[in-house]
């Protein structure tokens, strides 16, 4: 009888190892693809559009109460019966409203709720920009972005304003940079009042 050297002992421990992780990541390969029914496809679609009507958020598809199973076995059967999505939404439709689709339709009044959040940030955009474009102006011509000072109120702050400049900025006589800055805060002081 002939004896294995210790060698080729240590290489069959050592190959083991290797040919079961190379099984291990061949099988998903080797495992085929399940088919499934094209009609249990359509009445999934349809199903996941639709809301079951005693959950809360949950499609007809997903749920596991008793009338979320009664739908489902109504849409099989229309499917079955050759009805397209179409018609059997609608005939969800008919029954409960708009209240049945999960997604709202994009048709009436419901346009609001699909137009609407681009609406808001196309009029938010717009007021931005002109609240930017004021801010800039009012930053050129040395006016306080708020708003130009009434005369009274000038009067009031015992300054002597003049307009002129090319802005039609305000222009004060014999100031310096520090008066005007307190003149200016001091009218804005007054304007909060």
């Amino acid at each position: 009888m002939k004896r294995s050297s210790p060698g080729c002992a240590v290489r069959k421990i050592l190959l083991f190892p290797l040919v079961a992780l190379a099984i291990l990541f061949a099988l998903p390969v080797l495992a085929g693809e399940r088919q499934e029914d094209p009609d249990e496809a359509t009445v999934r679609d349809i199903a996941q559009g639709l809301r079951c009507a005693v959950c809360q958020n949950q499609s007809v598809y997903e749920s596991n109460s008793d009338l979320a199973k009664d739908m489902l076995k109504v849409i099989r059967q229309k499917v079955r019966d050759g009805g397209d999505s179409a018609e059997v939404r609608q005939y969800f439709h008919d029954r409960y409203g708009d209240y049945i689709y999960l997604e709202p339709t994009r048709q009436g009044s419901n346009l609001i709720l699909w137009a609407g959040p681009f609406l808001f940030l196309l009029g938010g955009g717009v007021l931005l920009g002109v609240a930017l474009r004021r801010w800039h102006r009012a930053r050129l011509s040395g006016q306080s972005p708020v708003g130009s000072v009434s005369p009274a109120l000038s009067e009031k702050s015992g300054t002597t304003a003049k307009k002129g400049g090319r802005d039609g900025a305000v222009q004060h006589k014999g100031g310096t940079d520090a008066d005007d800055r307190q003149q200016r805060i001091q009218r804005e002081l007054e304007q909060v009042d």
